[in-house]
């Protein structure tokens, strides 16, 4: 009796979309069609009831790859109406905003969209463009690169380091809130191991059969998974050449500017090509997508990170052409504006799902281990 209180109690504190995902997951455990398309599936069939950690659990899970919506008997016009890709972006946007830490700042994922990151990027851009010309240094002699000639290196390490450690550490307690609410099961080498495959291969962004997903139809398409795979690396490139600057001008003594041919140029090259293309193709899809595999609150959102991406990237390679000219100073204070803006915004953002789904993902590689 006392658990079937604890039941109704719990019910009764679900959100309206919360209570969506219950409603479908329900039907979708008595039809299990598409049991073989996703990590979704088979962890919804250990479940006979759907609480409010299970329904952020597979919410995260869900990768919206759009496969069981197309394939699905019970959706839309059906009177089921069973949409559960729609459902889960709902629920996954609760969950951002629920776990954020601190937890005032949640809301801020409702107002992370194009016209505040873009106005964000430009107005630190703008604001350090006047900086300079206050300073004479908006226009100057060629200084072969030498970016600190402009802003020290101490004062760049200390403004973008900490605000880029408060945004990874924000994640990483927002994440660790989510995990506790999840999960309370023990984590085990051979999971993270997989975890850390899928997460790298973008696993199921195949379909569950290797053909991908669907994009504005009920075609399949691998298009989706290859330009998530070149932002995920591009990104991780240009956090590698980043991390090789650093060791050459704090371990070995030697200062940038690097040579065209240096390690940390050629990451940062290679990784902001990648975040071109990647990003670039992410927009491209996002517009051409059908609006019954997301949710359309989502849009700016998504969008704003995405450009985002495509301006930190643009201008760093405006940068690297320019930095031998005159105006290498003016380059410089956009790039870095665009970049202090998505260190702002990463853990108000789109940024924030491959933290909370690396984190579900784990938790079904070890779930299956515990039920096998």
């Amino acid at each position: 009796m006392k658990q079937l209180e604890l039941l109704i109690r719990e019910a009764q504190s679900l959100t309206d979309n919360e209570q969506e995902v219950q409603r479908v997951m329900q039907i979708c455990n008595a039809c299990r069609y598409c049991e073989g398309f996703c990590a979704v599936f088979p962890a919804m069939t250990y479940r006979l009831t759907f609480g409010k950690a299970d329904i952020n659990y597979l919410a995260n899970l869900c990768h919206n790859c759009g496969a069981c919506l197309h394939a699905c008997q019970y959706a839309p016009p059906h009177e089921f109406g069973v949409n559960v890709p729609q459902a889960m972006a709902k629920v996954r946007l609760e969950t951002y905003q629920e776990y954020a830490w601190p937890a005032s700042f949640g809301a801020w994922y409702k107002r992370a969209g194009v016209a505040v990151v873009l106005a964000l990027a430009f107005g630190i851009g703008l604001f350090l463009l006047l900086v300079m010309a206050l300073g004479g240094t908006l226009i100057h002699a060629p200084m072969a690169g030498d970016f600190y000639q402009i802003f020290p290196h101490n004062l760049l390490a200390v403004m973008f380091g900490s605000v880029f450690l408060f945004s990874i550490g924000s994640l990483l307690f927002s994440t660790r809130r989510f995990w506790r609410e999840i999960s309370s099961e023990g984590r085990s080498l051979p999971a993270m191991a997989e975890t850390a495959r899928n997460v790298l291969t973008l696993t199921y962004l195949d379909g569950g059969h290797g053909e991908g997903c669907n994009d504005e139809d009920d075609a399949f398409t691998l298009r989706r998974r290859r330009f998530h795979h070149f932002t995920f690396y591009g990104f991780m490139l240009c956090f590698a050449s980043t991390l090789v600057a650093t060791g050459y001008h704090f371990l070995l003594g030697l200062e940038a500017p690097y040579d065209l041919l240096s390690v940390p140029v050629i990451l940062g090259t290679l990784g902001g090509v990648g975040l071109i293309i990647g990003p670039a193709g992410l927009l491209w899809l996002n517009l051409r997508r059908n609006p019954a595999h997301g949710d359309a609150a989502q849009k700016p959102m998504d969008r704003g990170f995405i450009l985002l991406l495509l301006l930190v990237s643009a201008t760093g390679i405006a940068l690297l052409a320019g930095r031998d000219t005159s105006l290498m100073g003016a380059l410089l204070a956009v790039h870095l504006g665009t970049v202090m803006a998505l260190f702002l915004t990463l853990p108000y953002g789109k940024f924030a799902h491959g933290f909370y789904r690396t984190a579900a993902l784990l938790k079904w590689a070890i779930e299956k281990r515990r039920k096998a």
